[in-house]
Order: C-alpha cells, then structure tokens, then sequence
C-alpha cells in the first residue's frame, strides 16, 4: 500500500538537498534589490493578489480536488503539502520565457517565501487536518511549526538575504555570477531529482500511474486559479502571465525536504512531490510558449 511505502532517501541526501534549494534561492535573489520591495509597497495590489492566489486560492482548490478524488491519505498529504508550498525555483525563468512581469514573479518568489515560514504549515495542518485520511497521518506525526520555519528560514530566506545584499553592496560580482549561477544551480537540482527518482525507481513506476493525473489535474488547477485570480482583480494580462505562473510552479522541492524531514519520506507524499516536480517544469515550459506568441500588454 503507498501508505505505507518509504521512499529511500538519506540524511546526507536530505542535507544535500537543502544546500542545492539554498543554492537556487541565492541565484534568484541576486536579480533583486531594496528598491523592488519599495515599488510594490507604492503598488502593491499585483502583489497582494498574487500572494492570495498562492497561499489562499491554491490551497482551496487543493482541498476541493481531494474531497472528489478521494485519494489515499498520504496522497491527499502529498497534494496538501504541496499547494500549501511557495512558489517554485523556475517560475521567474518562465514568467520571463512567458512574456510576462518577471519583477512581479521574483518579488513573488520573494514574499512567498518569507510567507512560507507562517502559511505553510498553516496551511498543511489545516486542510490536512479537515480530511479524515491524512488528519490520521497528521495525528500520527510530530510536526513542530518552530522546526520547520527554522528549516524554510536557512534554506531560503538566509539566501534571499545574501543575495539582496550582495547585489546592493556589489552589483559587479552579481552581474557576472546571475546567470552562469542560475543554470548551474537549476541543473544540480534536476540531477539530483533525477538520481533519486533512479534510486526509487521500482516504487516509482509502481505508484506514479495513480497518481500522474491527480497532479497533473491539481497543476492545471492550481495555473487555472491563478489566472482567474488576477483576472477577477482586474490586474492587466502582463501581471496575469506571472501570477498564472507563480501559483501553478510549486517548490516541489521544500516539499520534499519537508516530506523527509517530517513526515519520513512516506511514498505517497514524497511521490507526488516528485511528480510535480517533474510536470509542472513541463507544463510551465508549454504555457510560457504559447503565451509568447502575443505580447501581453501592461
């Protein structure tokens, strides 16, 4: 039973891990500077919708998907952890591909990020908590809120900060690392993903059937919601493309961190994160083609 199943995943993989997100996390945050918090604290709406649909849109829908599908427990886990993430690593390199604001995507990836260390466990205790399955699961595990800000805290919000400042102090260094570092630290990230789906493979094949088209039906809601999200705030379609993108990118990968961290790797929920992680790369890459076809006006 998925339930039941542990993926195999080290502690030193797990501490590898971590050190790759930090890693991702510092390459986006030398794009930002103090001035870009300051125009959206002068314009903050696009923003405030956009941190709405990721932290209050996103999880909703998470929920409603799990009362229809009526997954297993450590699937509807899996689906709960992950919609309560913040946005992912590659959504600002697709929002660019995209056409859309890519200011708004990394002041997104920003804010959310520093949001995570509240709303995410929020979010995972309370809607996992108000479906029977996983509230079993969630009973059965320690999770210590305290824990996982200090985690969310050293692997993303310390980068964020390091990189803001060295791109304040010493734009030169900034401008040379940017982007070398950027496609360094996302293709470190897929060949680790990549080695550890191989040392889980026959669980992997066993189990992904089940469950490719719950995520690919929570992706495609979770674009969908955003965009309607921005769309009903009548943010213009530049702001629409980021938010769209930004809700449907999850950080996969702190799901798995969390998931092995807290949850000891349960199949279920480390296997969806896994997929997402795999789709939303897919379908994000897709969007922002199609998107690009038209020039989004501001």
């Amino acid at each position: 039973m998925i339930d039941e199943a542990v993926l195999d995943f080290s502690a030193g993989s797990l501490t590898l891990l971590n050190a790759i997100l930090a890693i991702v996390m510092f390459s986006i945050a030398i794009d930002l500077k103090p001035r870009d918090f300051k125009v959206l604290a002068r314009a903050p709406k696009p923003l405030i919708v956009g941190l709405g649909a990721q932290f209050i849109v996103l999880p909703v829908l998470t929920f409603l998907l799990v009362l229809v599908a009526q997954p297993q427990a450590s699937v509807a886990l899996g689906l709960i952890l992950v919609g309560a993430c913040p946005g992912g690593n590659i959504s600002n390199f697709i929002t660019h591909r995209a056409g859309g604001n890519a200011a708004l995507s990394v002041s997104m990836t920003a804010f959310a990020t520093v949001g995570a260390i509240i709303m995410t466990p929020i979010n995972i205790a309370f809607w996992g908590s108000l479906y029977a399955p996983s509230a079993a699961i969630l009973r059965e595990t320690s999770i210590d809120p305290v824990s996982i800000a200090i985690t969310i805290s050293l692997m993303l919000i310390l980068p964020l900060i390091l990189g803001v400042t060295l791109n304040t102090r010493r734009p030169d260094i900034a401008t040379k690392i940017r982007r070398p570092l950027q496609w360094l630290s996302m293709g470190i990230f897929i060949a680790f993903i990549g080695l550890a789906l191989a040392a889980n493979w026959g669980l992997f094949l066993a189990y992904a059937g089940s469950i490719a088209g719950l995520v690919v039906v929570h992706n495609a809601l979770a674009l969908t919601g955003g965009n309607l999200t921005a769309a009903l705030f009548g943010l213009s379609p530049f702001d629409r493309r980021a938010i769209t993108i930004e809700t449907g990118i999850q950080n996969s990968g702190l799901g798995l961190v969390l998931i092995f961290g807290f949850f000891g790797g349960l199949g279920g929920m480390a296997i969806v994160a896994a997929f997402w992680g795999v789709w939303h790369a897919i379908s994000g890459l897709v969007l922002a083609s199609f998107m690009s076809r038209t020039k989004a006006s501001a």
